[in-house]
């Protein structure tokens, strides 16, 4: 009964155009949405989280208990809804439980703490993002440190942590001959310097999470394969300056790198990069680069749409607080997104709503843009009319008449053909996601909230 109230032609939209809501609730500095799309979560610059209800814009959820003290630095998701994985600058990275958000007791009546596991490191953490099929490993980007692979699924044991290499491999480090003094006869070999500090800023899982991509201040890709024991297999020069951020679309087939010569390169992964043998023989060729040649703005933060169609990035700088859009297959910008009055860092898609999600870097307020859907009435009764202003009715004659309750009632059954479903869930929504897949739903403590 709801698709029918939504205008077709607006639910075909693929990316958001309008500035429609904003949250305000504490100051964020980071976000992210779960895959199902009905919760937001905000990472605040004094360490705690605050979880949105997207139905409603309300806050459901503010773990602060056993929080960070210093500001949040990245959010990641599990797929099942139940598990945020969260870093600071305070250097601890925690696990937590949404299932006792809001203090849900056991059933000893013991109330439990939301943070279920803990790892504290020498320094803060740029980024810390979850394997894809176990909430308990992920990969963490340090500070003036190498990157780390952990396994924190033991919960009493020792936390298994590898250290990732930074500097790339040893065939991309040798000497190299100088191509003029070889001409004249002479062999001159350049030395390369060993010495120089590579600091890896970055580094997610591929979308099975076979592999993991890091980039370096050095604008190097370094590639893991997390089945041999997180062992570097290829590192590939894409830029001369430090990688800021990776993004792989939800599909698995695009990856976009965000580096610091105001450039964004976009580069197609193959479909079965999980079956490959040797992942050393692909090619990563870039397929489009994006870039604003005219102001030559700088990105903070990139991201996908639910298929990879297109590509989302905020701009850096106090005179820019727009949003870029372009579309991936013919890398043309599409869209420009206004409506925010500051610069606007992190940025996130909701896959499932067609919402972006931005924060203000001075406010920390978080923006939203979604596609407005205008009910369409004349749907669920044929005779009814829209009209886009008051018109003049003239009624008819009989129009208003007394009728007799017994022949109103009768004719109320006889017109009665089809009972209306309330209660079964639809199978899709107005965009076509599937809503039978089961979501984890955040327990909600009311007596606990009036309280507060």
């Amino acid at each position: 009964m709801n698709l029918s109230l939504q205008d077709p032609f607006s639910v075909a939209k693929e990316f958001p155009e309008t500035l429609t809501n904003t949250l305000n609730y504490g100051h964020s500095v980071c976000i992210q949405f779960n895959h199902k799309g009905d919760y937001l979560a905000s990472g605040l610059s004094d360490g705690s989280i605050a979880i949105y209800d997207m139905v409603s814009s309300g806050v459901i959820a503010h773990l602060k208990e056993d929080s960070h003290i210093r500001p949040i630095t990245s959010i990641s998701w599990s797929k099942c809804g139940q598990y945020i994985l969260t870093s600071s600058q305070d250097w601890w990275i925690k696990l937590w439980d949404l299932k006792y958000a809001n203090g849900s007791a056991e059933e000893d009546g013991s109330v439990r703490s939301p943070v279920i596991r803990q790892i504290k490191f020498d320094g803060p953490i740029w980024l810390a993002n979850m394997h894809p099929k176990n909430p308990f490993i992920f990969t963490a980007s340090l500070f003036e440190d190498s990157p780390v692979y952990v396994d924190l699924s033991e919960e009493t044991g020792q936390p298994k942590v590898i250290t990732l290499e930074t500097i790339p491999l040893e065939e991309n480090n040798q000497d190299v001959i100088d191509d003029e003094d070889e001409e004249n006869g002479r062999k001159s070999v350049k030395r390369r310097k060993k010495d120089d500090k590579h600091m890896t800023l970055v580094s997610i899982f591929t979308h099975e999470g076979n592999y993991i991509f890091s980039g370096t201040s050095k604008g190097w890709l370094n590639i893991f394969d997390v089945n041999d024991d997180c062992k570097q297999v290829q590192s590939i020069k894409l830029s001369n300056s430090n990688i800021k951020n990776l993004m792989i679309s939800s599909n698995g087939r695009k990856l976009a790198i965000n580096a610091s010569d105001r450039i964004i390169r976009q580069i197609n992964l193959p479909p079965d990069l999980v079956n490959i043998e040797d992942i050393r023989e692909l090619e990563f060729e870039i397929e489009h680069k994006y870039q604003d040649v005219v102001n030559r703005l700088q990105w903070n933060s990139v991201t996908f749409n639910h298929n990879g169609d297109f590509l989302v990035a905020s701009t850096h700088g106090q005179s820019s607080h727009d949003l870029y859009i372009w579309e991936t297959s013919m890398g043309s910008l599409v869209k420009i997104l206004e409506g925010s009055n500051e610069e606007l860092i992190d940025v996130k898609w909701d896959y499932a709503r067609c919402t972006i999600g931005s924060i203000g870097l001075d406010s920390g307020i978080v923006y939203l843009w979604s596609v407005p859907f205008p009910q369409k009435w004349s749907a669920l009764a044929p005779d009814f009319v829209e009209v886009e202003e008051n018109i003049d009715y003239v009624e008819k004659e009989d129009e208003f008449d007394i009728i007799d309750e017994d022949e109103l009632h009768k004719k109320r059954l006889e017109e009665e053909d089809f009972l209306v479903d309330v209660i079964t869930k639809e199978v899709t929504d107005a965009r076509g996601f599937d809503t039978t897949q089961e979501s984890f739903i955040i327990p909600i403590n009311y007596e606990k909230n009036l309280d507060e």
